[in-house]
């Protein structure tokens, strides 16, 4: 899973509104609204950390909280591979939160689920021209049982996923369905 790919879920299912997305030479800043309190909120993808552990130190930190403070953010989020100890106690001081490969945000299945139902109207609209009002409507999936759509495949995965309440993989199809998003979106504006 993409750390860029995490900080979009996290954007997603907090409800988090992206008004702009700047790479520079160590990753990715989310600049977002929360629409719920009107907090500026700064999810910073660190992909090329300084340090060669490949773990983000308390300079990566105290560089984001400087950024939070020139540019007025509520709120922050700094997401890496890993992260030092002593980067992990600096953020628990300053109140951003980490995200790392061994430490992501817990989400509700119900959440997640009802993201992903969002997220495949919006793309069978997309792809279609029109949201199915029952499963017969969808042309996705044949009657012997085969996909010819990604989008109802991982609509069907969902399903069958938030039955048996398996976050995990509710939040897998929640991320493919945010790639096909993005590179629908890059498609369109011609990237």
């Amino acid at each position: 899973m993409s750390l860029e790919l995490e900080a979009e879920l996290i954007m997603a299912v907090r409800g988090y509104e992206c008004e702009e997305r700047t790479r520079w030479d160590e990753g990715i800043d989310f600049a977002a609204l929360d629409a719920r309190s009107d907090d500026k909120v700064l999810l910073r993808v660190i992909t090329e950390p300084e340090t060669k552990s490949e773990a983000v130190g308390v300079d990566g930190v105290r560089k984001m909280c400087e950024t939070m403070k020139h540019e007025h953010y509520d709120k922050g989020v700094l997401i890496s591979k890993r992260f030092t100890e002593s980067a992990r106690k600096e953020m628990s001081q300053k109140s951003i939160q980490s995200v790392s490969v061994n430490h992501t945000p817990r989400f509700k299945p119900d959440k997640l689920y009802l993201k992903i139902r969002n997220y495949v109207d919006d793309l069978c609209k997309a792809k279609c021209g029109r949201i199915p009002e029952k499963k017969s409507d969808c042309e996705g999936k044949d009657s012997d049982g085969n996909y010819s759509c990604k989008i109802r495949l991982i609509s069907d995965n969902a399903s069958f996923h938030f039955e048996r309440g398996w976050t995990n993989f509710l939040k897998r199809d929640l991320m493919r369905l945010l790639a096909i998003s993005n590179s629908l979106n890059d498609q369109n504006n011609g990237d």
